[in-house]
């Protein structure tokens, strides 16, 4: 090989070189589809570790049916229950919504989706369906969604800008999500109200209604889709409760 070419190889591979060191490496802690998006200025409750009293003690202090009541379920409608878990929401929203409406189940525990499904398929569900969604996307279908219901598992959610970035989009016209949780520290199974409407809001969200109310085990937060729905390096995260919850970073 001749001088100059060895000296144009070693001047590409130095070229190479310089432009991978000047890439931002990735963050393999983290999805690699939420890398786009800032992370949270908080803590993340573990997955599965709430506990909640019986179904029964819970059908007895009205909560299903206050929620339901508050999200406006009707015959007919197409409803989302994620975190499902052992299916509390997802037989009563299949119940409101009857024969002609749909209920989508879906969480990332498969474990929990198979006890899931057997209880659909024992109990004969036949408007229910199961999914599996993921950390960052919830994995669902465009345009398909009078209501997305996430009670008492926000706090769990790892990546919120992107998990509610990737939501957005499966609102229909006029659709909303509904969040249950209960007003205390993320990693203590809560989150604060005002820390979850900066983080809706900063995803592309209106907040619509909001109730404090004992039968709920915690709050009621009612959310719409914003006329457009920020790039991903628009979103400005929220800061935590070391910045005081609820204000979004400059």
């Amino acid at each position: 090989m001749r001088a100059g070419s060895l000296a144009s190889t070693a001047m590409l591979i130095v070229s190479a070189a310089l432009a991978l060191g000047a890439c931002k490496p990735l963050d393999t802690d983290r999805p690699e589809n939420a890398q786009q998006f800032p992370s949270p200025d908080r803590p993340v409750s573990g997955l599965g570790s709430n506990q909640f009293s019986t179904e029964a003690e819970r059908d007895n202090r009205g909560e299903a049916q206050a929620v339901m009541d508050l999200a406006e379920i009707e015959p007919g409608m197409t409803v989302a229950d994620i975190g499902a878990g052992n299916g509390y929401y997802t037989v009563r929203l299949a119940e409101r919504v009857g024969k002609n409406g749909r209920v989508l189940a879906q969480d990332i525990d498969t474990d929990a989706l198979r006890r899931l499904g057997e209880r659909v398929d024992r109990e004969r569900l036949d408007n229910v369906s199961i999914a599996s969604g993921a950390v960052a996307d919830p994995l669902l279908p465009e345009k398909s969604f009078d209501r997305i219901f996430m009670v008492h598992m926000y706090h769990e959610v790892s990546e919120p800008y992107a998990f509610l970035w990737h939501l957005w989009p499966a609102l229909r016209e006029n659709g909303q999500v509904v969040v249950v949780d209960i007003d205390r520290p993320t990693d203590q199974h809560g989150i604060d109200p005002l820390l979850l409407s900066c983080e809706f809001e900063s995803a592309g969200y209106e907040l619509v209604a909001f109730k404090d109310a004992p039968e709920l085990a915690g709050y009621y937060a009612q959310f719409k889709a914003s006329a457009t729905r920020p790039s991903p390096a628009d979103i400005k995260p929220c800061r935590g409760p070391r910045g005081g919850s609820g204000e979004a970073a400059p």
